[in-house]
């Protein structure tokens, strides 16, 4: 197939709409030919990743179970079923990658696929820890390809519909927002180290984290849930609320203050992350009067009264209303006096599904919806307020140098302990 070629593309939009959230610096993308197949590779072949597999040139994954399974859905030849990533970053057909690995991977493989001159998709939160988010932003730009990030709803209608009234001023200045992820989740119960299973490569699973012996309850899924491999479920299904949430109130930098309090409130199991935390972020702007903003998120796993009704949402708080909207496709706009506003946006470019935006801003050379400056700016919230919750104290924290004020020991939980022994897959820089 054709390869890509260098061009450069110019930002023309207005900063009033919707549009130009999705535009701004990427720099000299390496664009495909409009009409060219775009050829990828899946790597990480679970429940998020098997649904990326139809149409892939390759597969890769440490369970040769899901490999199997992932072989005969994308119908790749054996060859092209892989345990090592790097057989797919080596070659040099294929143009881009979706990464949907536990999220301790995520950056490292994403990293690796940069400099390896791929386009990527990695799921959401795009990296494990804060520094391992700005090494993926700075790799993106210095190696000019496009980075994708798995927050769907930056191309949900609905979302960026309601973001594009927000700007146009339907609820006056938008000062707080406030989101919520309210589920029940499971009891993962108490185990032991075992021996992993038989098909899986552990090894490589465990890759460049701290390695730490196979136990049931911290593999498949559950590993969400502890430290070494996970972001708990602020950074799981969180991550998802916090950006619209984000996007909504208008901020295009690192939080200044960041507040937590939460833990274990319900489930008596081995969970190293809360079942339940709020926390709240300040923007202060240039600290006037009307520059401050407020981003407040609030998470229990433990109950099924749900605001709005819905177990997920974001609702902005303007000086001439508020509205709630959420992923799951519900919308509200209330007045001052909290009557009901019927309100529609100007018309909005068109969405493209969020994989077939990725893959046109590949072919174009624009800017797409989710990009990792956007992603970076989001997992910010998310990774700072697992360090204020896991410490129980607010962080005074420096956009800009992107570091904790006097604290030592937050700023050591914005890295993370990779292996002693290293691994190969360990980012340059951390």
């Amino acid at each position: 197939m054709a390869r890509h070629t260098r061009r450069s593309f110019v930002r023309k939009a207005s900063v009033a709409s919707v549009g130009a959230l999705m535009l701004g610096y990427q720099g000299n993308l390496r664009a495909a030919a409009a009409n060219e197949k775009v050829s990828f590779g899946v790597i990480g072949c679970g429940d998020r990743g098997g649904g990326f597999c139809n149409g892939a040139a390759y597969v890769c994954e440490t369970d040769k179970k899901r490999l199997a399974n992932a072989t005969r859905r994308a119908a790749v030849k054996e060859s092209n079923a892989v345990t090592d990533m790097r057989r797919i970053l080596d070659d040099k057909s294929v143009d881009a990658v979706f990464i949907a690995t536990p999220d301790h991977w995520h950056a490292p493989a994403a990293v690796l696929a940069c400099e390896a001159g791929k386009h990527v998709y990695v799921e959401k939160p795009c990296s494990h820890n804060l520094r391992e988010s700005r090494l993926l932003l700075d790799a993106a730009r210095r190696n000019k390809v496009v980075v994708q990030h798995g927050t769907q709803h930056r191309s949900n209608k609905l979302i960026a519909n309601a973001v594009q009234m927000l700007r146009e001023g339907v609820i006056g200045d938008v000062l707080a927002a406030r989101a919520w992820n309210v589920q029940r989740r499971g009891n993962i119960g108490h185990a032991e180290p075992s021996e992993p299973p038989p098909d899986v490569d552990y090894d490589t699973w465990v890759g460049p984290a701290e390695f730490v012996p196979f136990q049931k309850n911290r593999f498949h899924y559950n590993w969400h849930w502890w430290y070494n491999f996970g972001t708990g479920d602020i950074g799981n299904d969180g991550t998802h609320e916090i950006d619209y949430a984000r996007w909504g109130l208008g901020v295009d930098t690192l939080p200044s203050k960041i507040v937590g309090l939460g833990g274990k409130y319900f489930h008596d199991d081995d969970q190293e992350f809360p079942d339940m935390a709020t926390c709240v972020c300040e923007y202060p702007g240039d600290g006037k009067v009307g520059s401050r903003r407020q981003l407040i998120f609030e998470m229990r796993l433990w109950s099924t009264n749900y605001p709005y009704n819905c177990d997920s949402g974001a609702e902005y708080l303007g000086t001439k209303g508020k509205m709630f909207v959420s992923k799951r496709g519900k919308l509200e706009i209330l007045g001052e006096r909290n009557q009901k506003i019927e309100a529609h946006p100007k018309e909005l470019p068109k969405l493209l599904d969020h994989r077939q935006d990725f893959f046109d801003a590949i072919r174009t050379g624009r800017r797409q919806n989710a990009d990792s400056e956007e992603a970076h700016r989001s997992v910010a919230v998310v990774h700072l307020a697992n360090v204020a919750v896991r410490l129980g104290r607010s962080l005074e924290f420096d956009p800009q140098k992107e570091q904790v004020v006097g604290d030592e020991e937050a700023s050591k939980l914005l890295s993370r302990k990779y292996r002693k022994e290293g691994h190969w897959a360990v980012p340059k820089g951390v």
